[in-house]
């Protein structure tokens, strides 16, 4: 008999707003912004749940987050210091199973259906892991539990801050049905309102609702939304190591359509993950561009470079020219964005050439610079222009 797969996903609570709040003492219970300035178009990368009770919310400009919470305490983004302490987190994660698919620094998925002999069941494992990361970083992590990955997720923001819910097969339906649809991960307002129009309201009804129907409403989107209401999803955790591509996507609390914005964003995806590249040692072929409409439709745009790289310049370059020419043909808001990287390989393998390319040994010596200042002065310390 095969075992019921067991995923746990891990999301710290407002997690560069908490790491700032624990080392500032007095900023506990205030309302905490992390982002960058009001001027030149910041934006907010994290709020404290103080903050967000005013409507503030990540991704949106610095400026508005003000207008909405003029008491609120603005500080600059440390990614040193966030990167210290995930990596402590994930450490943690690391001493019940070794797979473990990190989503950005403050989450990640948990395979633990091996570990169970070891350690117990999975609800007794995730509740020790929770009981650690409070332990050894004074941080709070809301868990979820469940045999997928999407139930996974969806129930560990059931209960946010502090959240511990487990989804099973015995209690999935009773969970889901008489959530809303925009539970559902990538269900903007757009789509809220066309189902919502149509008198499905909850997943629930969207479950019980004909995949033909369903495409007049939502158009090519309508299957897969079928099979998340469905509870069904059949994406395995995948470790870094193990790992096909590596991306980093951020889901707008609102539809947005600024295109400044939108490659503010865009740019910091690409730092992330071309320093994720460097830490591993892995170079890149390809880039894609994921944009998710507000109406759920998604679409992809990818470029292959010449050379497999894990430089931040000429993947931003890529990525800029993909999301430009996207924009000139087929721009609109936009409920996700998101970037990644795939054919990857172990850096320096592929062609090589007998004298070195003086303008990447340039790059190269750029990026281990910015990358040694931000893991210990902040993320903010530098900054790329677009």
């Amino acid at each position: 008999m095969v075992a019921t797969r067991q995923i746990i996903h891990v999301d710290m609570d407002a997690f560069y707003a908490s790491v700032e709040q624990l080392d500032h003492p007095e900023l506990r219970g205030k309302a905490v912004i992390v982002g960058g300035p009001a001027e030149g178009r910041g934006v907010v990368s994290a709020a404290s749940y103080e903050a967000r009770r005013f409507g503030v919310h990540s991704a949106m400009p610095t400026a508005q987050a003000i207008r909405l919470c003029p008491a609120a305490v603005v500080l600059p983004v440390r990614m040193g210091r966030y990167v210290e302490l995930s990596r402590q987190i994930r450490a943690i994660f690391e001493q019940f199973t070794p797979l473990v698919e990190p989503i950005s620094l403050d989450e990640a998925f948990l395979d633990v259906t091996g570990s169970i002999r070891l350690f117990g069941p999975a609800r007794q494992i995730g509740q020790e892991i929770k009981q650690r990361i409070k332990t050894q970083t004074q941080l709070t992590a809301s868990v979820g539990i469940a045999p997928n990955k999407f139930l996974a997720k969806l129930a560990s923001d059931l209960e946010k801050p502090d959240g511990f819910v487990v989804i099973a097969e015995d209690n999935q339906e009773a969970v889901l049905d008489p959530l809303p649809v925009r539970r559902i991960w990538g269900v903007g307002k757009v789509t809220e309102r066309a189902l919502r129009s149509h008198g499905i309201d909850t997943i629930g009804q969207l479950r019980r609702t004909n995949i033909d129907t369903l495409r007049t409403i939502v158009g090519n989107g309508a299957s897969e939304l079928l099979q998340l209401a469905q509870g069904r999803d059949e994406r395995a955790v995948e470790p870094i190591r193990q790992a096909k591509n590596l991306s980093s996507e951020r889901t707008f609390a609102t539809d947005l359509d600024d295109a400044a914005i939108l490659l503010g964003v865009l740019l910091e995806q690409v730092e992330e993950v071309a320093q994720r590249l460097r830490r591993h040692d892995l170079q890149a072929k390809t880039i894609t561009l994921k944009l998710r409409y507000g109406d759920f439709r998604t679409v992809t745009r990818s470029e292959t470079l010449a050379e497999p790289t894990n430089l931040t310049q000429p993947l931003w370059k890529t990525a800029n020219r993909v999301f430009s020419r996207w924009h000139r043909r087929a721009g609109g808001a936009l409920r996700l964005l998101g970037f990644g990287v795939s054919g990857l390989a172990p850096e320096g393998t592929g062609q090589s050439t007998l004298f070195p390319d003086p303008e990447a040994e340039k790059l190269k010596r750029l990026d281990r610079a910015v990358d040694a200042i931000r893991d210990r002065y902040g993320r903010r310390a530098v900054h790329r222009g677009r």
